[in-house]
């Protein structure tokens, strides 16, 4: 019964250990990836700017401009906030 414990805890140790390490590494892949869209979206800023002329509809490439929907997977998600009080927002004394 020991020796079946042990093995038990060695291997339940051993898997949350592989999982941290998949999560960190899925964390790095959407840092890395963020950072090169980001990067791509600057030097295209760079070319408006450098161009300075406003572009027709027809000019856009919008099949380019669409979200890759793996990116937005590691995204945290944001709770909102209900404690707002709207009782300090229409008061006349300030």
């Amino acid at each position: 019964m020991k020796k079946f414990l042990l093995i038990a805890g060695i291997l339940s140790i051993g898997t949350l250990y592989a999982n941290n390490n998949t999560t960190e590494t899925n964390q790095t892949k959407a840092t890395n990836l963020t950072a090169k869209q980001v990067e791509e979206q600057m030097k295209l800023e760079e070319k408006y700017a450098k161009e300075q002329k406003f572009y027709q509809g027809d000019a856009y490439d919008l099949k380019s401009k669409e979200i890759n929907e793996k990116s937005l997977e590691n995204l945290p998600a944001i709770e909102p906030d209900y404690d707002f009080d709207i009782t300090d927002v229409y008061r006349d004394d300030i």
